[in-house]
């Protein structure tokens, strides 16, 4: 007797087998994002220990000031990126853009692992420190867009805020990586290792990673066709500008989303340890254990995107932010127990969880696929480096002026901003056409 198979069998099979493929993709393009943010979040989480080491003596505020402006510089690379892997991802496919992408964040980590330091070369130890940083902030300029553009067109249809959630899923994971081998680092080596040496190692081991994640991404299957790379308008800034409404709603609530989250994640541990009076190592830990639920929260808050749509989860995080940030940050600021600090900024984080959950995917369903990636990677970019980058320097030139509590209301008025912006988001969304 011959076997016969069922015409839904094969169907179930070959469902089966898309999204295991879909599921793979995902993974795949993951693995670059991690590698991207842990390098990019190494130089934000050492600084602290390699801040004399660039720069001339002086106080510990005035250093962290001046390693976090090279930081903030570095952003404003981020719009040149953005355009740049906008540009190619849209007209030379997004699988290209993301191996360029990770071979330029290993180049740049590296560099740094190396560098001499003010002691050997003067002047030109904080140069190539910031040459290596611009090189980094226009790699990860283009990482989001693509990243995000591609994680979204092969999500499964129905299930797209859990699925792309993971984008952020690897940004906070290599956000955590970074802190978490610093914590090791900490409890393995003395502080004046760190200080002299130990910090190199997280700038190696982030540019040996980004050789996995090169591997990896090499086995990603393109998403976008033919039709929409030889598009007329594919990649080009006349076909972003003919989307320009999209353009500057992404602006604005990417500025509130942007700024929120820096500040309570990288911005947060020196917050803890500058302001709050805390020991390096317990701040550390303390942010350690706030990211790895931050992390865990993302397709919590994904999931529950594809049944409340994106545009109310937008307005719970904005709203939430707009009353909460204040009370948060003004609570911190003289808190004496780890554990009230630590469910403090999970507080603050769970709130941003409904952006940081489908940032990506919502503003990769506001563009078009010819410049889906430009559109999102550009967009990103320039509220990153105006608003995101730059929230460590405000923070710390407002401390230093003796009104820190002027960047609590900042922050604030940014996220009413966004609420504002999420109110013109149409209400039933869209679904992104592959």
């Amino acid at each position: 007797m011959t076997e016969t198979t069922s015409p839904l069998g094969d169907a179930a099979t070959l469902e089966a087998q898309d999204k295991k493929k879909r599921i793979f993709a995902i993974v795949g393009a993951s693995s670059g994002n991690l590698v991207e943010w842990f390098d990019f979040y190494v130089y934000s989480f050492c600084s602290i220990y390699f801040a004399a080491a660039f720069f001339p003596a002086g106080n510990s505020t005035t250093q962290l000031l001046q390693t976090a402006g090279i930081f903030a510089a570095g952003f404003f690379m981020r719009p040149i990126g953005g355009w740049l892997f906008g540009y190619i991802a849209d007209k030379h496919g997004r699988k290209n853009s993301m191996l360029i992408s990770v071979c330029m964040m290993c180049a740049g980590s590296l560099v740094i692992a190396c560098l001499p330091t003010y002691a050997s070369i003067g002047n030109w130890a904080p140069v190539l420190l910031l040459v290596a940083r611009l090189f980094q902030g226009l790699s990860v300029g283009g990482e989001y867009g693509t990243s995000a553009t591609y994680m979204s067109e092969v999500a499964v249809k129905g299930k797209r805020g859990f699925y792309a959630s993971f984008q952020y899923v690897t940004l906070i994971g290599g956000q955590l990586l970074a802190l978490l081998v610093l914590v090791v680092l900490q409890q393995i080596l003395s502080h004046a290792e760190l200080v002299a040496w130990g910090w190199r190692i997280p700038f190696a081991l982030g540019a040996v990673l980004a050789v996995v994640a090169l591997y990896l991404r090499r086995s990603l299957n393109e998403t976008s066709d033919a039709s929409t790379r030889n598009h007329q308008d594919a990649g080009s800034l006349r076909g972003l500008w003919k989307n320009r409404r999209a353009f500057m709603m992404v602006l604005g609530f990417t500025a509130a989303g942007s700024l929120t989250f820096y500040t309570f994640t990288t911005y947060m541990q020196k917050y803890l340890v500058n302001t709050a009076g805390m020991d390096a190592r317990l701040a550390s830990g303390i942010m350690t254990a706030a990211l790895f639920v931050f992390m865990l929260l993302q397709p919590v808050a994904g999931s529950l995107s594809d049944k409340i749509g994106r545009r109310n989860s937008m307005l719970i995080f904005s709203t939430l932010a707009t009353l909460l940030t204040v009370p948060i940050l003004f609570t911190l600021k003289s808190v004496s127990s780890p554990y009230a600090a630590f469910g403090l900024i999970v507080l603050a984080l769970i709130v941003i969880s409904f952006y940081t959950s489908i940032s990506g995917l919502l503003k990769a369903e506001m563009f078009p696929p010819e410049v889906r990636a430009l559109g999102v990677g550009l967009s990103y970019a320039v509220a990153n480096a105006m608003f995101g980058g730059s929230a460590e320097y405000v923070a710390l030139s407002l401390k230093s002026f003796g009104i820190e509590n002027a960047f609590f209301w900042y922050v604030s008025g940014m996220s009413l901003l966004a609420l504002l912006v999420s109110l013109k988001l149409h209400r039933k969304g869209k679904e992104i056409q592959l």
